[in-house]
Formats: C-alpha cells, sequence, structure tokens
C-alpha cells in the first residue's frame, strides 16, 4: 500500500496540531480527513472510509478512551493511534487495553510518526497470514520450527522466554502492554517482576548489550516494543 493510497482520519480539537499533522502527513503522500469532535469523526467514519486513525483523547463531546471503546466495540478494525499529551502511564496503558495499535506523545515529529503509520498498516495487513521467520538485524525468529538465531548462532530460550519473544514478534513495531503479556504468558496471575526478570533474561542472550537493547526496548510503564521487521 503506497502512501498515496493511504487515507488518514486526524481526529483533534486543536486546529494547530491539525494543520501540522495535515502539512507533514500531506507532503509524505498521505490524504488527511479531519474532525475536531468525536460526532464529527464518526460521521467520517462512516462517510470517508479512512485506512488509519490518529486518534487526540482530549475531545470536547466525548473522551477519546469512549471513543476508542465504541469503534472496538462495534468491531472497527481499521488502525488507530493514539495522539496524546499526557504524561500519566495509566491512560495510555488504558487506550492500548482499549483497541489502540500505537501511541505517540505530543510534541512528536513527522519522521517519527510516519514510522508509526507504516508500521500500525503492516501489522494490519499482516493480520490475515503470520509469516513464518521473522528477521530484524541480526536477530531471526523461526516461527514454526521455534528456533531463534543471532547472527549464525542458535539461540536456546526457556519456554516463557519464547513465549514472551514469540508475542513481541507477532506485533513487531507496535508496543505490547505488561498486562498483555502477563495474561497470554502466565494467564494474568503472575506479578510484573516476574515478567521483568524474564525480559531481563530474554536480552541478555538476544542483545549485544542487555543493558542498551536494541531489539527489546521498554516502554516506561506500559511494556515493551520488538524492534519492527527488515
Amino acid at each position: 500500500m503506497s502512501n498515496s493510497m493511504v487515507k488518514v482520519l486526524v481526529v483533534d480539537d486543536e486546529p494547530p496540531i491539525r494543520k501540522l499533522l495535515r502539512v507533514g502527513l500531506s507532503a509524505e503522500g498521505y490524504e488527511i480527513v479531519e474532525a475536531s469532535t468525536a460526532a464529527q469523526a464518526m460521521e467520517r467514519i462512516k462517510n470517508d472510509g479512512p485506512d488509519l486513525v490518529l486518534l487526540d483523547l482530549g475531545l470536547p463531546d466525548m473522551q477519546g478512551h469512549d471513543l476508542l471503546h465504541k469503534w472496538r466495540s462495534d468491531l472497527l478494525e481499521l488502525p488507530i493511534i493514539i495522539l496524546s499529551s499526557r504524561t500519566d502511564e495509566a491512560g495510555i496503558v488504558k487506550a492500548l487495553e482499549l483497541g489502540a495499535d500505537d501511541y505517540v506523545t505530543k510534541p512528536f515529529g513527522t519522521k517519527e510518526l510516519v514510522a508509526r503509520i507504516r508500521v500500525a498498516l503492516r501489522h494490519g495487513l499482516q493480520q490475515q497470514g503470520e509469516r513464518p521467520i521473522f528477521q530484524t538485524g541480526n536477530l531471526s525468529v523461526d516461527l514454526v520450527k521455534r528456533i531463534v538465531r543471532v547472527a549464525d548462532r542458535e539461540v536456546k530460550l526457556s519456554p516463557k522466554e519464547y513465549d514472551i519473544l514469540r508475542i513481541l514478534v507477532q506485533h513487531a513495531g507496535k508496543v505490547i502492554t505488561h498486562r498483555h503479556l502477563l495474561d497470554k504468558v502466565w494467564g494474568g496471575s503472575t506479578d510484573i517482576q516476574y515478567l521483568r526478570v524474564y525480559v531481563r533474561q530474554l536480552r541478555q542472550k538476544i542483545e549485544r548489550a542487555s543493558g542498551e537493547p536494541q531489539y527489546i526496548t521498554t516502554e516506561t510503564g506500559v511494556g515493551y516494543r520488538l524492534r519492527d521487521a527488515d
């Protein structure tokens, strides 16, 4: 999907933000439609058929979390990226758990946002079929044979370490919350400290320097993100 075919709905009540996004993303080849309220956004979804939504959480007529919940409850499957000036991690985590694909905090750079948009769109297309071999940098994961390699070296992982890595691979480029990983790997009954221990062990096995990870990065207070595929 080339940029020129992608229509992005920008939902934000601040005109300067909408202008910034319109100018920046149009220059990258995206078609932009805008909404300043939740009501307008719902009309745009119905009438304009966007491919992706950039959603501000602070709307005048409805909280962004509530609009997100409504869209996902109505089985709206298109990618939604949260734009937020909030610094509270709880609000970001809540949005991700309600079904947001990613988040970008204000102020943000256009290049970062475009990269997140491409990841979200690509991930949506890949939902139809999981790639059997994932590759990013020197890290490769064969999801069929369950073989993990760093360069030419095969890495032996424990079952829990592999499960964590598999989930991150399936959502490469996207932030995965602590709760999601705890639910999928431990059934939700385990303390977050166990997750941190296993991620640290996993990094020691796949990263060149576990203290400066290039593959699994920490989203402070939120979760983890695996570097997108090459």
